[in-house]
């Protein structure tokens, strides 16, 4: 099992659909935030595999042992993943919470004709084969070659299935509702009274771009404006602002105006009880954090995007009470042009997080807008909140993917019987070399 490594809305998706499939020897194996995700989070896996310290060969052979070695791949929107398990000759599934989002700059049926003729002889032919796609149409391209794919369902879903299903591929394709932790979600409770009075979410942050200390400047903006927050309201005397970049030794507090600020990082079902108890809530809008609140019937606020998947996310959900009260920095510098593409897009955000960080009237600005956002956010009425939770939910409703993962893993002879079963086939990898973590869940202590 693995996850795309950028931001936590891949792995928390993984850890969504390893949880339920207990009777499954559950394998974790990638890097960076998807790796600190799964660590935090031992429950989910039954051993987690840590290769961010490993040479690039070293990592790509000890995930091939893995495979050959496995009864089943699950990837959530890690393409390579799904390359090697095709090369390795073990079925693969391909969870994706984003598939009307991947941007094709080829048509889709060339793409396929690609996949068509793609060499199974091993990872590097098959790699050199698609070598012409971009990173986007890789995820496209995994979908097509997967033994079955599963999407989430959001605008856009049902045109690009149908176009798959055109090409003669759809019959492999599977859609669901919110890929989310349902278990979780069941078993948290509303405490009598909430420890904070706001939280803010700004996820795991991290991707192909966006790091801790490297192009974070959202972050340090977001650093600046805290301090602000408590200033300008009252209201919120404790705050919570959670996510990635306050993990792993970066946590800290901030006081002003009688009010504190707690910045640091949640496991997954902690974070789960803070925002069914927390009365108010700010949310970067990534599509997992936002099923997952919806599923708890809170309504929160989105904050300025991240990355261009946040802008895609507020685009499709313009016609919603969520998609009209959010804060967006074309709020803050009317008529700049965004690039269309998910790198650039994402440069252009960490700029314009660098110029409101760096101009104090920019800064004000900012502060003013957000102000205004939160003013009219914390005004919405109890019913208000429902009907922007409700028409959010009609939009996500879908088949649990928990019953869309069991039945593939019986189709495919890894469900009851199969060697996936403890007591069946082991892993048996090498153990990962310069400075990875291997080993059972949780064995770091988390």
């Amino acid at each position: 099992m693995g996850a795309q490594n950028c931001g936590f809305g891949p792995v928390s998706a993984l850890v969504a659909v390893s949880r339920p499939l207990r009777g499954h020897r559950r394998v974790f194996v990638g890097d960076g935030v998807a790796a600190v995700f799964a660590r935090s989070n031992p429950d989910a896996f039954d051993e987690v595999y840590d290769t961010g310290g490993m040479t690039e060969s070293s990592r790509a052979a000890f995930t091939d042992d893995l495979l050959r070695n496995g009864d089943h791949a699950v990837s959530v929107m890690d393409a390579e993943l799904v390359f090697r398990a095709v090369a390795a000759r073990r079925p693969a599934t391909l969870v994706d919470s984003l598939f009307s989002f991947w941007k094709l700059t080829r048509p889709l049926a060339a793409i396929a004709a690609l996949c068509a003729t793609v060499p199974r002889s091993g990872f590097a032919a098959a790699d050199r084969h698609l070598a012409d796609l971009t990173p986007h149409e890789r995820v496209v391209a995994a979908h097509l070659l997967a033994t079955h794919s599963v999407v989430q369902d959001f605008p856009g879903v049902t045109e690009r299935a149908a176009a798959v299903a055109a090409l003669g591929a759809g019959g492999r394709m599977r859609r669901t509702g919110p890929i989310i932790d349902t278990e979780g979600l069941e078993q948290v409770g509303r405490t009598a009274g909430p420890e904070h009075d706001l939280l803010i979410d700004v996820g795991g942050f991290k991707n192909f771009l966006l790091g801790f200390g490297d192009h974070d400047d959202y972050v340090r903006l977001l650093h600046r404006w805290v301090p602000d927050l408590l200033r300008d309201w009252p209201r919120f005397r404790r705050v919570l602002v959670c996510g990635g970049p306050f993990g792993e030794g970066r946590e800290r507090t901030v006081s002003a105006a009688g009010g504190r600020a707690d910045f640091r990082l949640l496991r997954q079902r902690e974070l789960l009880r803070a925002v069914a108890s927390t009365p108010d809530h700010l949310l970067a809008p990534g599509l997992t954090a936002l099923h997952e609140t919806t599923a708890l019937g809170r309504l929160p606020l989105a904050i300025h995007e991240q990355h261009y998947a946040h802008v895609f996310t507020m685009r499709a959900l313009d016609g919603t009470l969520f998609g009209r009260s959010g804060c967006r920095f074309a709020d803050v510098v009317p008529g700049h042009r965004l690039p269309e593409d998910d790198f650039a897009g994402t440069a252009a955000l960490v700029e314009l997080a660098g110029r409101v960080l760096e101009d104090d009237g920019l800064y004000a600005r900012y502060r003013r807008t957000f102000n205004e956002r939160i003013e009219h956010y914390v005004s919405l009425s109890p019913a208000q909140r429902r009907q922007g939770v409700e028409e959010l939910g009609k939009l996500f409703d879908g088949e649990p993917v928990h019953a869309v993962m069991s039945d593939i893993l019986d189709r495919t002879g890894t469900g009851a019987g199969g060697g996936g079963r403890p007591g069946g086939r082991s892993p048996g990898p090498r153990q990962p070399a310069g400075g990875g973590t291997a080993g059972p869940a949780g064995a770091d202590g988390t």
